[in-house]
């Protein structure tokens, strides 16, 4: 089965150089000319398509809208996303990076360098698809008991906290949840300090990069899972700010941390957007996952 594209894009002439390039070099092609008309043909094709190629100005929809509704779809959100775009300024090309797309390829661009990234990001994938079919494989046979880490009388232990790094202070937890429970240990501190700990380790540079840590924090015997991200920000120094998220309970195990990973992965989107969300409902999500069984 040929490999299957969708080209989303207002141009007519654009489209129909992708659809015939991309054909001669045997790929299947699907094409829509806004992010609506790619959402319909999401929701209606028989497949998935192996990667999404995208204009960012578009009229009724744009890419970044439209790559934002992508991204928040279960079903959708491992699909490569690629922005084709006349938008070249520096600015544009990193709030494309910072919303997480695959890769950015500007107008007008060389076939050649429009197939290699094509066939660089399906080869990506399907070794990804080789390696999760082979850890599914080995995790079914292992018969690992499902029952949650917690009990759901230890649900109200578990503690979400977010910490931003301030230029003049360091980190310093904006906000975690619950505030009304009494815990032997203060998490404003446990907060600042496992953030300190990563960036002893990790350097501060590569605390800037979207990725998740499962710790276990020996002296308040628990478990935490923290994730490290940044967004571009001018008015800071280095260009950027960044932030962890952090649930720290009696017990996670590698598998909830998994889960906890996509749901902060989803967070962090709503932050670097400068969105607002509800802090209690995304506690409680995960409070749920660490004491509710599996189905």
């Amino acid at each position: 089965m040929k490999p299957l594209i969708l080209c989303v894009d207002d141009n007519e002439d654009i489209l129909l150089n992708l659809r015939l390039t991309l054909e001669f070099n045997d790929y299947e092609v699907i094409t829509g000319k806004n992010g609506i008309e790619g959402i319909i043909i999401l929701s209606e094709l028989g497949r998935l398509p192996d990667i999404i190629i995208s204009d960012i100005m578009m009229p009724e929809m744009n890419g970044y809208d439209f790559f934002k509704k992508v991204s928040e779809n279960s079903k959708w959100n491992r699909i490569p996303f690629l922005f084709l775009t006349a938008r070249t300024s520096p600015t544009d090309v990193r709030f494309g990076k910072m919303l997480g797309v695959d890769d950015y390829l500007t107008k007008p661009f060389k076939k050649e360098d429009l197939m290699a990234i094509i066939a660089g990001k399906l080869a990506r994938r399907r070794k990804t698809e080789e390696v999760s079919e082979k850890v599914e494989e080995v995790l079914s046979s292992l018969k690992i008991d499902e029952k949650p880490s917690i009990s759901i009388e230890e649900k109200f232990l578990v503690n979400l906290l977010l910490v931003f790094w301030d230029d003049k202070t360091g980190p310093r937890v904006l906000n975690y949840y619950p505030k009304d429970i009494k815990l032997p240990f203060s998490v404003d501190k446990i907060g600042v300090q496992l953030y300190n700990s990563i960036v002893s380790i990790y350097g501060q540079g590569k605390v800037a990069e979207a990725q998740g840590i499962l710790l276990n924090i020996k002296n308040i015997e628990r478990d935490g899972f923290i994730y490290f991200d940044s967004y571009p920000d001018s008015s800071i120094r280095g260009g950027e700010q960044q932030y962890m998220l952090g649930v720290i309970a009696p017990k996670i195990n590698y598998f909830e941390s998994l889960k906890i990973g996509e749901r902060f992965k989803h967070i962090s989107s709503h932050i670097k957007l400068k969105e607002d969300w509800d802090f209690k409902s995304h506690w409680e999500e995960i409070a749920n996952l660490l004491s509710t069984p599996s189905l």
